[in-house]
């Protein structure tokens, strides 16, 4: 009896900062993914992973355009691409949805494994949808949250006050005014 082929896979990674990369993020998103293909009897012939890279635009993604070249030329004839959450795959409502009906195009579905979708089913690309959106708007309170950090240090440097590194406390703030709030 002759051995059934598997199905193909391209496993995608991606992190937003230097700190993610060097730390679990990366290596914990490969792993789940690899354990899911086999699992799911799926071979894994490419691994794209974006390390440091923000979700905001597939532009700045090399390894992610990279993976939809290889999708387009039907390098590996892969039938899926896994990625740990939608939020890795982008947080662009627009690219994410224009980057999967490529893919779809091609004949390539995606599969969220942690956050259990699948697009080949009608109930996974609506999914898609709204969890591309809520995305991106994470994405966009993340970084008014951001700068919003960065306005209150400002602030508090001009008012002479300093932080210690290490978690904020009563004690790790010194001033050289009178009255310091944090």
């Amino acid at each position: 009896m002759a051995k059934k082929k598997k199905t193909s896979c391209y496993i995608y990674t991606r992190v937003s900062t230097a700190m993610q990369v060097d730390g679990f993020s990366l290596d914990a998103q490969r792993d789940k993914l690899k354990r899911y293909a086999e699992y799911e009897e799926m071979d894994v012939v490419g691994e794209y992973s974006d390390e440091g890279h923000s979700g905001k635009n597939i532009a700045g993604r090399p390894e992610f355009m990279k993976m939809l070249e290889d999708i387009e030329e039907g390098k590996d004839d892969v039938s899926f691409v896994l990625v740990f959450k939608l939020s890795r795959f982008g947080r662009n409502a627009a690219d994410v949805l224009n980057s999967l009906q490529l893919m779809q195009d091609f004949g390539v579905k995606l599969i969220c494994v942690e956050d259990g979708i699948d697009s080949s089913k009608e109930s996974g690309k609506l999914m898609i949808s709204i969890l591309s959106a809520v995305a991106e708007l994470e994405r966009e309170n993340i970084l008014v949250q951001t700068m919003e950090g960065r306005k209150q240090k400002a602030r508090d440097t001009r008012r002479g006050c300093r932080t210690k590194k290490g978690p904020q406390t009563s004690s790790s703030i010194s001033c050289s005014r009178k009255k310091c709030y944090t």
